[in-house]
């Protein structure tokens, strides 16, 4: 049912605005046989005061001329009007409920409300189109209007395009732990114009939306999975094959360590004062700083238990004292 009044609408209303350039020659027909335009404006005045006069004295042509004239095409433009309103409203909301579905509810919320007022600005220059009226002076005060609030609004636009871009290309979503602009911390919310985010130091931040999209984005919670490394120093004089089976055996150990892809120890360098192992293995993204302490503490562990000694920095330090001769 609703289905076929929307069509039937829509059927009303392209059929008004197809016959506007039909009624509009009709409408330009008659200035043509007068000499000038202001002749022909002062002809129609007279015309239709003649008209009402009559009408009002009770001459019934008269009131039919009125009612053909003016009365019907008003109601036209109001029937226009009307049916409009509800055919812009409802796609409207067709097109906000399908973006707040699949994309985001602010944006739907947005385009919702620009498609509305849009269909009824047209719908509105069309009537006035249908009564005769030159749209094009219209036109052009809209586009200087565009213009002057696209130069005063420039850095707000350009915040609302980035906006737009990040609601529809989604690079993180809320509750992701994210690195942009030199700020790290997890999304509360992504608006038009802004992105608000919450750092470790439960510190609120709000970054304009074209520093965010036009910067590298580091997004730490889109991947399910993330790659630990740790990296332990022994002493030069520990045993390399030794050493190796140590760590192998204190990561097996490691609660939260993902079987695939397997996990791995390599000597990694060969320090001043130091042979580097890094420790290598994947966890849960949401597991991952847990994971990463109880690595480093089944190493430290696993070390001390087996006698390998972890160096440190140390500093040597000579005292040279000489005596002093005094001549008496």
């Amino acid at each position: 049912m609703h289905s076929r009044l929307l069509s039937l609408w829509w059927v009303v209303l392209f059929t008004v605005i197809l016959c506007q350039p039909l009624l509009a020659q009709e409408t330009t027909a008659q200035p043509e046989e007068s000499a000038t335009t202001e002749q022909a404006a002062d002809a129609s005045k007279v015309t239709v005061l003649d008209t009402l006069e009559k009408a009002m004295s009770g001459d019934g042509e008269a009131w039919q001329d009125l009612l053909a004239r003016f009365l019907v095409p008003a109601l036209i433009a109001l029937g226009i009007l009307i049916v409009g309103y509800f055919v812009a409203s409802f796609l409207g909301r067709i097109v906000g409920a399908q973006v707040s579905k699949r994309v985001d509810l602010t944006l739907g919320r947005f385009l919702a409300q620009t498609i509305k007022y849009g269909l009824m600005v047209l719908i509105f220059l069309s009537v006035l189109g249908f009564f005769g009226v030159d749209v094009t002076s219209f036109a052009a005060v809209i586009a200087a209007m565009g213009f002057a609030v696209g130069m005063a609004l420039q850095g707000t636009l350009s915040n609302f395009a980035a906006g737009v871009m990040l609601l529809v290309f989604r690079p993180f979503k809320v509750g992701e732990f994210i690195l942009v602009g030199g700020e790290s911390g997890t999304v509360e919310q992504i608006d038009l114009f802004t992105t608000r985010i919450n750092t470790p130091e439960n510190l609120h931040v709000i970054v304009p939306n074209s520093q965010v999209f036009g910067a590298t984005i580091t997004n730490y919670s889109r991947n399910g999975t993330r790659r630990i490394e740790v990296t332990v120093g022994v002493d030069y004089t520990a045993d390399l094959d030794r050493t190796r089976r140590v760590l192998e055996a204190a990561l097996a150990e490691v609660p939260g360590v993902l079987n695939d892809p397997p996990a791995e120890v390599y000597l990694s360098g060969l320090a001043d004062s130091s042979v580097n192992w890094t420790m290598r293995a994947w966890s849960r993204t949401a597991d991952f700083r847990g994971v990463t302490e109880k690595m480093m503490e089944a190493a430290k562990k696993g070390l001390d238990l087996n006698k390998i000694g972890i160096p440190f920095p140390q500093l040597d330090v000579h005292v040279t004292s000489t005596g002093n001769s005094h001549a008496a």
